[in-house]
């Protein structure tokens, strides 16, 4: 028997970063756009936010860096879901990310990165386009 139900997302905020409106933001319009959200909290691990992410069944996490350490900790998440057998949880995320990070990033798989400006319903959107329950 499948799994159904609304998409499950992870907002993550990995790192010492101690900012967090933005991940709250996308936590609020993902959830009213009718999916749930798991928000982690402030100054999470790689290794937290995978556990979290296989525990609540999510199918994507969505990490939010404003630190610098995008390089660093994303690549720690892909990892971390790779060596745990659940490369289906797709991750994307956003934060301050110079433009020339972003092509590295995704080759590493990371599925798509939002850079300030960008809107909720351009997040939500590419969600519901491309994050899927398993049927």
């Amino acid at each position: 028997m499948g799994v159904t139900g609304p998409i499950r997302v992870v907002v993550a905020k990995p790192g010492l970063d101690g900012h967090d409106r933005g991940a709250k933001v996308i936590a609020r319009a993902l959830r009213d756009a009718g999916m749930e959200v798991i928000y982690t909290g402030l100054h999470q691990t790689p290794e937290q936010i995978v556990d979290t992410a296989i525990q609540e069944d999510a199918d994507a996490i969505g990490l939010s860096i404003l630190s610098g350490a995008h390089n660093t900790l994303f690549a720690r998440v892909l990892d971390l879901l790779k060596e745990r057998d659940a490369e289906d949880i797709k991750v994307f995320g956003g934060g301050i990310i110079p433009d020339d990070d972003i092509a590295p990033l995704k080759a590493k798989g990371v599925a798509e990165i939002f850079t300030p400006g960008a809107t909720t319903t351009a997040i939500v959107d590419w969600v519901r386009t491309n994050i899927h329950r398993p049927a």
